[in-house]
């Protein structure tokens, strides 16, 4: 079982659900994913829910802030990655032309996180670990197992994270051109393809499944959409959904890492 007590740095480690109607998305993850939800205040009546696996955190979800609904922004899911400092992550990012949206900050004693917008548009946090490792549980059904960016420049976003956080990439045989994304412990950390037409770059989250044709059953069950039926890719299956706020996350069923 992928059971954590820390993450290494440059690993992804952590991922949270901002979304429009928090209480229809704890019900909608809750019901998919067997989840339970613990609700934590975080002052003027909002709550940061974190969802939990046989007492284990493996997400959060939380209601979107009204800059982000003023703004346009849909419901997502976003990926963290651990790091020594979020300071100094995010100096350095901003130095390899990214944008810091949120320059690094307090999380209580949670940790410390910045948010930060890469060359090629994709979000993503930073998190430097203080009380919270980000999640306890990952690479099994109902967990975290991987993150993947799709980009508009393929070799640019590897070489960005490559300065940033020492990331390797190896190309895998496919359809379309893949780099697999290798911290520098070498264990493999997601995955980086090109951006279809008129696609943004952004970073999705694979949540693992045990049956993925059954959870993508339930998922329209309860309301969800299914934007990429379950696909063969060798190793395992895949299938990508919308979630009834607007969320897309993707499911992998196949052999789990450690």
């Amino acid at each position: 079982m992928g059971e954590r007590t820390k993450h290494a740095p440059g690993a992804f480690s952590w991922t949270d659900l901002t979304t429009t109607d928090q209480e229809a998305g704890k019900q909608f993850y809750s019901d998919l994913f067997g989840w339970t939800a613990i609700d934590n205040p975080i002052g003027d009546d909002m709550v940061y829910s974190m969802m939990q696996i046989d007492g284990k955190d493996v997400a959060a979800i939380s209601p979107q802030m009204q800059a982000q609904r003023d703004a346009g922004a849909p419901p997502s899911w976003n990926s963290y990655v651990t790091v020594e400092s979020a300071d100094a992550t995010a100096d350095r990012a901003q130095k390899l032309g990214a944008n810091v949206m949120a320059p690094a900050f307090d999380v209580f004693d949670a940790g410390r996180m910045a948010v930060i917008q890469d060359p090629q548009g994709a979000f993503f946090e930073v998190w430097e670990p203080k009380r919270h490792i980000g999640a306890s549980l990952v690479n099994v059904p109902g967990a975290m197992t991987w993150n993947e960016l799709a980009s508009t420049d393929l070799d640019a976003s590897a070489e960005f994270y490559r300065e940033l956080f020492g990331w390797q990439t190896e190309p895998i045989e496919g359809p379309m051109p893949y780099l697999v994304i290798k911290n520098p412990d070498g264990r493999m950390n997601g995955g980086i393809r090109p951006a279809m037409e008129n696609e943004p770059s952004y970073w999705l989250v694979y949540f693992g499944a045990d049956d993925i044709d059954d959870r993508l059953t339930t998922a329209g069950d309860l309301g969800g959409t299914a934007l990429m039926g379950a696909t063969d890719i060798g190793m395992g299956r895949i299938a990508v959904v919308q979630d009834p706020q607007g969320a897309v996350f993707a499911m992998f069923s196949g052999q789990f890492d450690d």
